[in-house]
Formats: C-alpha cells, sequence, structure tokens
C-alpha cells in the first residue's frame, strides 16, 4: 500500500521546510524509521524518517524546495504497485524530475514528530470537520481559551485528528520560540556576495529569517513595550570573575562575564516572580524556576538556547551550556526542546562594543535584558571623578504584565547582585 510522505512539523513553531538533502533516491528500498532526508525548519536542520516501507517511488519536492507543513512531498510504495492515480491526484505526473511544491493538499502533521503521520489517514490541522466545526476534546477547547491559544490554528494528534489537551500545551509552549533581537558571543559574519558587475543581489530568505521576521511582528506591534535603563559599576565583578576563573583554569573551564550576567539575572528573577512570567491572554502565569533564553546569532538569524534552571546552576555549568548549545545552534543541531519554554530572554551586544540597546520581548515572555559593553568611564563618587568599568543593562518590559515599579525593583536588585556578587549568595 502506498505510502505518503508528508512535510512534517519537526519544529514547535515551523510552518513550512525546505528539503536540504535527500538521503534515499527514487528506487531506492526503505523502511520504516529509515531517515529519508534532511529538512531544513525554522531553527535546525531535522532528519524526517519513513513511516512506511517499500521503495522511494516518486519525490516531489526536489533540493532546495520548499513545502508548506502537511504537503505531500514524497510517495513510498512497494515495487509493482500503480500510483499513477495517486500522483494525479496529487498534481504529479508520475515521470517528471524532481520539482519544488508551490502548493499542494494540506494535510496536517503533528507538532511532534513522533505523532506525526505519514500516511494517507493523518488528521488534518486544525481538525476540523466538513461543516467547519473544530474537533477538540471539552478540555482542550477550555485550555486554549485559558492560555490564549487560537484553536482553530492548532493540528490535532488525537484519534481521528481531535485536539487534545497535549496539542494546546505544546502549542502554548510552541509561542515560546526565540526572536529576540541579539546576539551571543563569535556569531559568525555573513556577508552576502554581489557577483561582480552586478548593483546588488536578492539573498533568499532562509526559513529561520521567515520565523524571525513574523515573530518580530507579532511582538513588537501587539506587545506594549516600555524601557528601563541602569548604569552599574562592574569592579567586583570584574574581579568575582576573575577568582573564579582561577579556580576553573585547573578544570580547563572558564567563565564570561555574559555567564555572570546570566547567573545574576536568575537570581534577581527568583527574588521577583512578577517580572518572570509569561503573557496567557486571560492570566499571568509567574514562574518559580528561571528557564534562561540566551540569544544567539548564527549565519541565518537569530535563536535563543535555553538555560534551564539558571538560578539553580554555577557559572561554570552555565558557561559550559551556553558555548554548547551556541555552538550547536551554528551547526543547526539544537532539538525543539532546548529553545523552547524560557521565561525570561537576555541579549548581548557588549563583546561588539555596543554600549546600549533595547531588545524586543520574545512573547509569551513578559521582559527581556539588552546587555551593553563594560567600558572605562569616568563618575563622580563621594566629589571626586573617579574612572571605573561601567555597564549598561536596558530592560524591556511587557507593560501587561510589569509595571514601571515592578521592573525598577528588579534592576535595582539584579545591580546589586553584580556590583556585589557575594550578595547572590545570601
Amino acid at each position: 500500500m502506498a505510502t505518503k510522505v508528508h512535510m512534517e512539523a519537526l519544529s514547535p513553531t515551523m510552518e513550512e521546510g525546505q528539503v536540504v538533502k535527500w538521503l534515499k533516491g527514487e528506487g531506492d528500498a526503505v523502511a520504516q524509521g529509515d531517515i529519508l532526508a534532511e529538512i531544513e525548519t525554522d531553527k535546525a536542520t531535522m532528519e524526517l524518517v519513513a513511516r512506511g516501507e517499500g521503495a522511494l517511488r516518486k519525490i516531489l519536492v526536489g533540493e532546495g524546495g520548499t513545502a508548506p507543513v502537511g504537503d505531500v512531498i514524497a510517495v513510498i510504495a512497494p515495487e509493482g504497485e500503480d500510483i499513477a492515480a495517486l500522483l494525479e491526484g496529487l498534481g504529479g505526473d508520475g515521470a517528471g524530475a524532481p520539482q519544488a511544491a508551490d502548493g499542494g493538499a494540506a494535510a496536517g502533521a503533528s507538532a511532534d514528530p513522533a505523532l506525526a503521520s505519514a500516511e494517507p489517514e493523518a488528521p488534518a490541522a486544525a481538525a476540523a470537520t466538513p461543516t467547519g466545526r473544530v474537533k477538540a476534546s471539552p478540555l482542550a477547547k477550555r485550555l486554549a481559551g485559558e492560555l490564549g491559544v487560537d484553536i482553530a490554528a492548532v493540528p490535532g494528534t488525537g484519534p481521528g485528528g481531535r485536539i487534545v489537551k497535549r496539542d494546546i500545551e505544546m502549542a502554548a509552549e510552541a509561542a515560546a520560540a526565540a526572536a529576540a533581537p541579539a546576539v551571543a558571543p563569535d556569531p559568525p559574519a555573513v556577508t552576502p556576495v554581489v557577483p561582480p558587475g552586478e548593483e546588488f543581489a536578492d539573498v533568499p530568505l532562509s526559513q529561520m529569517r521567515k520565523t524571525v521576521a513574523r515573530r518580530l511582528t507579532e511582538s513588537l506591534g501587539p506587545v506594549p513595550h516600555f524601557f528601563l535603563t541602569v548604569d552599574m559599576d562592574m569592579t567586583r565583578a570584574l574581579a568575582a570573575r576573575a577568582r573564579v576563573n582561577e579556580i576553573l583554569a585547573a578544570q580547563g573551564a572558564k567563565a564570561s562575564v555574559n555567564d555572570l550576567v546570566i547567573k545574576a539575572t536568575a537570581a534577581a528573577l527568583v527574588r521577583h516572580p512578577e517580572c518572570n512570567a509569561w503573557w496567557q491572554g486571560s492570566a499571568i502565569r509567574r514562574f518559580s524556576r528561571v528557564h534562561m533564553g540566551v540569544a544567539v546569532a548564527i549565519p541565518d538569524g537569530l535563536i535563543t538556547p535555553v538555560v534551564r534552571d539558571a538560578h539553580a546552576k554555577g557559572l561554570a555549568q552555565i558557561g559550559a551550556e551556553v558555548r554548547e548549545m551556541a555552538g550547536r545552534a551554528r551547526e543547526k543541531k539544537l532539538q525543539p526542546h532546548e529553545y523552547t519554554g524560557s521565561t525570561f530572554s537576555i541579549s548581548n551586544l557588549g563583546m561588539f562594543g555596543i554600549e546600549e540597546f533595547t531588545a524586543v520581548i520574545n512573547p509569551p515572555e513578559a521582559g527581556i535584558i539588552a546587555v551593553g559593553a563594560v567600558e572605562e568611564r569616568p563618575v563622580a563618587v563621594k566629589g571626586e571623578v573617579v574612572v571605573q568599568p561601567r555597564m549598561r543593562i536596558t530592560m524591556s518590559c511587557d507593560h501587561r504584565v510589569i509595571d514601571g515599579a515592578q521592573g525598577s525593583r528588579f534592576l535595582a536588585t539584579l545591580r546589586s547582585f553584580l556590583e556585589e556578587p557575594a550578595a547572590i549568595l545570601i
């Protein structure tokens, strides 16, 4: 029996995918679970596995082609089975070369790759009935209302494509995907090449750049931002970092200023849970644990790997996790759970000499801080002008969740922790 190979939702926020490479060619034998292709999602390059067995009879989307989630991109069937009628129904001719799909029969796919079916009976996106009514459990409908999730846009993974509780929870968590305008240390430089003699070159949008553009529009427009800036003395923070690095040197590790900022921010958020929160439409969700999103620049855009339970980790562990995940982010090897679910985010442009900037909030989070460079600046101390290493941090706040006084108190605590790191231990 023929099996349609759908473009699966390989990340929670994926709306379309690009075929990077087919690992099976037309005519190759396929067993269930074999890796068919590498697919570029909005955040990473993932593997598409076979949900049927037989032979790869037809590739409908060639390498470099894109297709919306749910579209059929290939057909698996036993040798000798007539698939002409199936291909005709999909708009294929059964004989032509692989081509990039501009559209197709939009069958749905689960946000969980393990649940997404490639069989002909795959549940349709939004689990709509012929009458237009969305098929969902009563609990899923109630939860969607509480979390502000558009249930009509949620793929169902329950029996017959029915939307169930886990589908709503995944859709709500997916909103935490990265779109913060900031860069982590040492991003690779990318310079579009203009052919000799040409005035310009159009660079096609990657799947990540498309998502960044959409997410920024969703944030800066609907979310009522306001900004708070503090300037702080980093003398003791730099001295503490130097002492920590003396200890870590024996382990071949080190801590950066950014690691110290992450730790101090997480500790401050524990003191101020009103800032460690999500806007949920009908409620504000405050978290007792701090999952810190750290913005990283990669060639195609931005992604925010998440340091989970950052408040409970030391500088060495935070630094190791950030560097390891940043490296895999640039290789597009992060898994969806590694860049979703953050409760607050940090953007740092200090390594580029940027003194001060503002960052765009990553919904549904209520806040993000933008970290500037540590610079020697003259300041007045007890009537005398002295030179100190100073750093500015600007907090972007969602005014629906955080008021000016709440944000100011949080920043005051954060500044106290960075000006006297020993206070974090109290």
